[in-house]
């Protein structure tokens, strides 16, 4: 048992608390373990009828995972980055499969790891706090935890604008999107937990009555620019589209997108485009652990971190420098699938 995750049975629902206040409740490979055992336990225990995400004291919901152990896993040999997406991925997996309800609260920051164990549940709460973001491509990683099977269902090009540029979505946003299913002002959480521990087969009734109007969604008046300026697989054309473009936002999202990684980019885009076609969700996290594999000890990712988390320079040397210099054959040898020995598979 880890005390990074506070795990226990309230009522008729299980709850997991995430309990990492000072890495706003990054996740490592104990954490994940521990709520895969809870959530296999419970999963044939009559007395847990639904089950509760949130997180402990401090600000943010899940600020993502152990990005610096993995950086330091992947300039040696792997082993333990591998280990951590081996069991992150069944852990998202697990609750994406799951039988019995799950509500998650995503109130403050919620980015990377925290996005995979909260969009798999079916009741997806924000507040005036959350802060949503999946921005692996400035750190050189990529959308994973199941980005590649929740970003290209979203409405027309928005989950690859959101992939490629990170850009941060609030409670409003999120909600309209559908990336929460409701909106709760943060003085009502309580509420609403204590009265889902009281009743757990109205989950859905009890957020419902204790939801609020969110203000106006700002991202809703700009689907049609990005729909427009975001079309394209091929990542050349993107930034051609929005240098054209020369407005304002297209100009800011333009300076964005040249400061992240040109591999990462081009392997978001390639993500999402086969995610929207894949038969289910393993078999998305499987191209994803394959992925993921092979990034975590490539010089992009481990460069990101040190510019961004280590030495916080903010200047990452990307190599290959441009989209141009980043070859087909470079991302093929990326997605190529892994031997059968090393593949990703889900809790039998």
């Amino acid at each position: 048992m880890t005390e990074d995750v506070l795990i226990s049975i309230d009522g008729g629902v299980g709850r997991l608390s995430l309990n990492r206040p000072k890495a706003i409740h990054a996740l490592n490979l104990p954490m994940c373990q521990a709520m895969i055992d809870a959530l296999a336990a419970w999963r044939d225990d009559d007395a847990v009828r639904a089950v509760v995400i949130d997180h402990s004291e401090g600000r943010g919901f899940c600020a993502g995972g152990d990005i610096r152990m993995l950086a330091e896993s992947g300039a040696k040999d792997g082993v333990e980055a591998r280990a951590f997406f081996h069991t992150e991925y069944r852990l998202n997996h697990l609750l994406f499969t799951y039988p019995k309800p799950v509500a998650a609260f995503m109130d403050g920051i919620t980015m990377g790891g925290g996005v995979g164990i909260s969009q798999p549940a079916p009741y997806r709460v924000a507040t005036e706090h959350t802060r949503f973001a999946m921005p692996e491509t400035g750190i050189g990683l990529f959308p994973d935890v199941g980005g590649g099977w929740y970003l290209p269902r979203l409405e027309g090009r928005v989950g690859v604008f959101l992939a490629l540029t990170g850009a941060r979505l609030d409670g409003a946003e999120c909600l309209a999107l559908g990336l929460a299913t409701h909106y709760l002002p943060s003085e009502r959480l309580a509420e609403a937990k204590e009265r889902i521990a009281a009743h757990p087969d109205r989950i859905g009734g009890i957020l419902g009555e204790l939801s609020a109007t969110p203000p106006p969604a700002a991202i809703t008046a700009r689907i049609d620019k990005i729909n427009r300026l975001f079309a394209s697989d091929r990542y050349e054309d993107i930034l051609a589209a929005l240098e054209s473009d020369g407005g304002d936002w297209a100009l800011k999202e333009l300076d964005a997108l040249r400061t992240k990684s040109p591999q990462t980019c081009k392997v978001a885009l390639r993500q999402l485009k086969e995610g929207a076609a894949m038969p289910d969700f393993a078999a998305e996290m499987a191209q994803e652990y394959a992925i993921g594999s092979r990034v975590v000890a490539m010089h992009d990712f481990i460069e990101g971190v040190r510019a961004l988390i280590v030495d916080k320079d903010n200047n990452p040397q990307w190599n290959p420098p441009t989209p141009e210099a980043m070859t087909d054959a470079w991302i093929d040898a990326i997605f190529a699938p892994l031997p059968e020995d090393e593949k990703w598979t889900p809790l039998s």
